[in-house]
């Protein structure tokens, strides 16, 4: 068994692109589920789910948003980001208030408590690199590859037919 071989390697038998341990998608979803299984200890401390400090750390970087831009930079619908918000808002370490220059567009940012909090954050970045055991460089590249993967996998969708894949529409 070759457990590095993916599809479209020139040494994979067709059929080894069908096992579980080949997927690409596999190997990130396991490895997500195994970082929130980390975060969800390290956040306990500050009372936050793994979603919420996402939400967090996005205000901290810009202090206030529009929801819809919020969402933009989360890649979350309103309808997944709203529940998020309210429980932030309940647990006082956001406002959201309708924008004074379009009422249609709510805005979200920090309360004093929210602010705070950053300071308490500051730690969980330094706990989560401990546990990868990848030095900076390795989570560097890591990310680029990432971030790039993300990037093709965009594009792909976009180019993507609805209903199926071009071979679907030439048939």
């Amino acid at each position: 068994m070759t457990g590095t071989s993916y599809p479209g390697a020139m040494n994979t038998p067709d059929d080894d692109w069908l096992r579980l341990d080949q997927q690409i998608c596999f190997s990130l979803h396991a490895a997500s589920r195994a970082f929130n299984g980390v975060y969800r200890v390290i956040l306990k401390d500050l009372g936050l789910t793994y979603p919420q400090y996402l939400v967090m750390l996005v205000l901290w970087e810009h202090d206030e948003l529009p929801v819809k831009k919020l969402g933009e930079h989360l890649r979350l619908d309103s309808g997944t980001l709203s529940p998020l918000l309210k429980r932030l808002e309940a647990a006082g370490l956001v406002r959201r208030e309708r924008s004074a220059r379009d009422e249609r567009s709510v805005e979200v940012r920090l309360t004093e408590e929210g602010v705070a909090l950053r300071q308490r954050a500051l730690q969980v970045p330094r706990r989560i690199a401990a546990s990868t055991g990848f030095g900076p460089d390795e989570v560097r590249r890591l990310r680029a590859h990432l971030d790039e993967l993300t990037t093709a996998l965009d594009a792909a969708a976009l180019a993507e037919p609805p209903g199926g894949s071009p071979a679907d529409e030439r048939s």
